[in-house]
């Protein structure tokens, strides 16, 4: 293919993908951004493939089976309550991809660099094995956190701060000795010894992030993942990888920074890790939760006029989205005004409930974030709070001395009545006891939140 077209290709996929981010951006927009991604992958696929760059049809051919295979094997078989899981691995595979394009590199002697451009290219190579595997190894134990297989406690080590100091000098350090270098074997070793050391990093500094944090977890781990992208495309000199790198680096850097900010933590603080574990002081609280049957739920919600659906990840662990539409439908065709609320951290990562709620045909317009719809609680007859803990913890507010202390929430307190679907009384994710259970105006329906809500529908109908 002449290098002309394959610049001309590269360039429609790149503004392909810009245009699937803008509609990614919203969700009535979503599925055409997600038609753009996929017309303008497979353009840059065709295009690659084409190019001057292959060498081996053979293996080319073979390899994009073999990853198709698995790709739709896992896609096939994944439910929506995995995603977060599923966004996670694939984050590794691009770390594990960027670390092993990195040795390829250097052991491809095919085009020798001088100078200048020998020492920039071997700034390339380390930086693109250092990210790819923080990413990789980092991205491996978020999965783990992610499927309940690790404790999602945070492992906070004696003098972790000073660890990670340590081990960004030793890095520094590792990279002088490696670029430049005229010996071969020594800059192999410092090389080695880097991705070594960055794999115990990536391991580090995941699991001394608290479970309460991982939705900002994903999205910093999808930011690491665009930046190895992006010094792939360098070491690879194609052009295509560093603009798409860049855009999924930067968007998941501002994902993050919004993550931040929902939950009014600094990003650092969040990589130092300890979120609801460390500092401050967790209260046990003492009362009696009200319980009320399905049947007492079916009755408020008829005699009410607003309701404000508040989901959480308890509502997609029980698959419970469904039900929660066709409720919302019957109390909607009474006439009654139902709204959703969303906190921008609710479940496993960013937007979690919103692709739930889409995936069970729940209107756009009545899905609603939390800066919405926290001034209308005290004028809401009935708030139902699905599953979720963390952010409807009034302590974040009312206790300087919570470890969740200044995190913003939904003031569900505020409602007339406030129902909450729980299977029992354990704290959430951050491992904070929720005071809002044992409110005066608060009742517990206990059970599966999908059993529950199918029973409240059959008693509303």
């Amino acid at each position: 293919m002449a290098s002309g077209i394959l610049t001309a290709a590269y360039i429609a996929a790149t503004v392909l993908f810009i245009l699937s981010l803008g509609g990614l951006s919203h969700p009535e927009t979503a599925r055409r951004g997600n038609v753009y991604g996929i017309i303008g992958m497979a353009i840059a696929i065709i295009a690659t493939i084409f190019s001057n760059q292959v060498s081996s049809y053979v293996v080319l051919v073979f390899m994009m089976l073999a990853g198709g295979a698995a790709g739709t094997f896992v896609a096939s078989r994944v439910q929506m309550t995995q995603m977060p899981e599923l966004v996670a691995i694939l984050h590794s595979f691009v770390g594990l991809a960027a670390v092993l394009i990195g040795f390829a590199t250097f052991f491809d002697h095919s085009h020798e660099f001088l100078g200048v451009e020998k020492t920039i290219h071997e700034v390339e190579i380390y930086l693109g094995i250092l990210i790819g595997a923080v990413t990789f190894t980092g991205s491996v134990i978020a999965f783990g956190k992610l499927r309940g297989d690790i404790d999602g406690k945070p492992m906070l080590l004696p003098a972790r701060h000073l660890i990670n100091l340590g081990i960004l000098v030793v890095c520094i350090w590792l990279g002088a000795i490696f670029v430049g270098n005229a010996s071969f074997g020594a800059a192999v070793w410092a090389l080695i010894f880097m991705t070594l050391i960055a794999f115990a990093f990536g391991v580090h500094m995941v699991m001394a992030i608290g479970g309460a944090d991982m939705p900002v977890v994903v999205s910093m781990l999808n930011s690491y993942s665009g930046w190895a992208a992006a010094a792939t495309g360098f070491m690879l000199s194609n052009d295509l990888l560093i603009v798409t790198g860049a855009l999924v680096g930067s968007s998941g850097a501002i994902l993050s920074y919004i993550m931040c900010r929902a939950m009014n933590r600094h990003f650092i603080s969040v990589i130092a890790g300890g979120f609801g574990t460390s500092g401050g002081t967790v209260t046990t609280y003492e009362g009696e939760a009200v319980p009320i049957s399905a049947e007492e739920t079916a009755e408020l919600l008829d005699q009410a006029e607003s309701v404000i659906i508040v989901p959480g990840y308890g509502m997609a662990v029980a698959h419970a989205q469904n039900i929660v539409y066709e409720l919302t439908e019957s109390l909607r065709s009474k006439g009654k005004e139902v709204r959703f609320g969303i906190h921008p951290v609710a479940g496993r990562m960013p937007g979690h409930m919103n692709v739930l709620l889409a995936e069970a045909r729940v209107p756009y317009d009545i899905v609603m974030e939390m800066d919405e719809l926290n001034d209308d609680f005290p004028k809401t007859d009935v708030a139902i709070v699905i599953g979720a803990n963390d952010i409807v913890n009034p302590s974040a507010q009312d206790e300087p001395d919570s470890p969740i202390a200044g995190m913003p929430v939904l003031e569900v307190w505020k409602a007339k009545t406030a129902i909450v679907l729980k299977r029992s009384m354990a704290t959430g994710y951050a491992g904070v006891d929720n005071p809002l259970f044992f409110r005066s105006n608060t009742q517990m329906l206990f059970g599966d939140a999908k059993d529950s809500l199918d029973a409240v529908f059959k008693s509303l109908a």
